[in-house]
């Protein structure tokens, strides 16, 4: 969304860039959400999000029980774990010990 598109009043533009901690705001189905992070994904070149819960503690179920699956539907998010560590998560190599052969 373009604020300045929208002609705001000076004091409903600060809202919004507050409220949003200088970061989108979305407001709207999961699967419209959904839509949403796969435009930007697709064709911005983001490499990940960062939620940000309305309200703590708690505030990240409605994203996990409901947006989730939808992305985990639709490929975009997966379903299991490549392995059992960080490095194994990220698909990276485990890189040569130098002290150890």
């Amino acid at each position: 969304m373009k604020f300045y598109k929208e002609k705001l009043p000076i004091v409903e533009l600060g809202r919004k860039v507050l409220g949003a901690r200088g970061h989108k705001q979305f407001v709207g189905t999961p699967e419209q959400l959904v839509a949403f992070m796969q435009e930007w994904y697709e064709g911005y070149g983001c490499d990940g999000f960062n939620i940000m819960a309305p309200v703590l503690p708690g505030g990240m179920d409605e994203f996990v029980n409901e947006v989730v699956p939808v992305l985990q539907k639709q490929d975009l998010f997966r379903t299991e774990y490549e392995g059992v560590t960080l490095r194994d998560h990220l698909g990276l190599l485990r890189p040569q010990n130098g002290h150890f052969r």
